[in-house]
C-alpha cells in the first residue's frame, strides 16, 4: 500500500470503469482458477453493492455461465471461452477487466484481442512476470510479486479499493 505508482494505476482504473458505467456501459470480467473466483467477486460487488445501498451497475463475470463455457470450449476451443462472450456481449465503450497472475493465459490474451477489435476499454491485472499483457491493455495493474497467492491478494485488495471509488463516485450521483 506504499507503492504510489500502483495506487495511482488503481485510481485511474477506478475512474475509467466509473466513467464507463456512468455512460451506460458495462464491465465484463474474466480470469481462470482463483482469478475466476475473484472475477465473480468483483462483479457481485459492482452489481449488488460494495458498502452502500445504491443503484445496480452492469457487471458480468464471464466465468459463471457453465453452458456457455462448455459449449464454446467444445465448439471453438478453450482459448476462445472468454473471447466469444466478449464478441457477443461487449459493445464499444464497455470495459473488459481480465485477471491473470501469469499474464500468459491464452484465453485471456484472446479475449483482450477481441475486446480491442470491438472498441472495448481493456484493463489487465497481473503479476510481476505478466507484463507481456501490456501490449493488449489500455490500463495494466502489475502486482509487485511473482507468488500467485500474493498476487491474488493484491488484486482483490485493490479491486475492493476500486469498488469503493466507483461506489463513492457514482453513488453520489444516484
Amino acid at each position: 500500500m506504499q507503492d504510489k505508482g500502483l495506487l495511482d494505476t488503481a485510481r485511474k482504473i477506478a475512474d475509467v470503469i466509473a466513467n464507463a458505467l456512468r455512460g451506460g456501459h458495462k464491465l465484463l470480467i474474466s480470469g481462470n482458477g482463483g482469478s475466476a473466483a475473484d472475477a465473480q467477486h468483483i462483479a457481485a460487488e459492482i452489481m449488488g453493492r460494495y458498502k452502500q445501498d445504491r443503484p445496480a451497475y452492469a457487471a458480468i463475470a464471464l466465468t459463471t455461465d457453465t453452458s456457455a463455457l462448455t459449449a464454446i470450449g467444445n465448439d471453438f476451443g478453450f482459448e476462445k471461452v472468454f473471447a466469444r462472450q466478449v464478441e457477443g456481449l461487449g459493445r464499444r465503450g464497455d470495459v473488459l477487466l481480465v485477471l491473470s497472475t501469469s499474464g500468459r493465459s491464452a484465453n485471456i490474451l484472446t479475449a483482450l484481442k477481441t475486446a480491442r477489435q470491438q472498441g472495448l476499454v481493456t484493463v489487465g491485472f497481473t503479476g510481476a512476470k505478466g507484463t507481456a499483457m501490456a501490449a493488449s491493455c489500455d490500463h495494466l495493474l502489475v502486482a509487485p510479486s511473482d507468488d500467485t497467492p500474493v498476487i491474488q491478494q493484491i488484486h482483490l485488495t485493490l479491486a475492493h479499493g476500486i469498488c469503493d471509488v466507483i461506489e463513492q463516485t457514482l453513488g453520489s450521483q444516484a
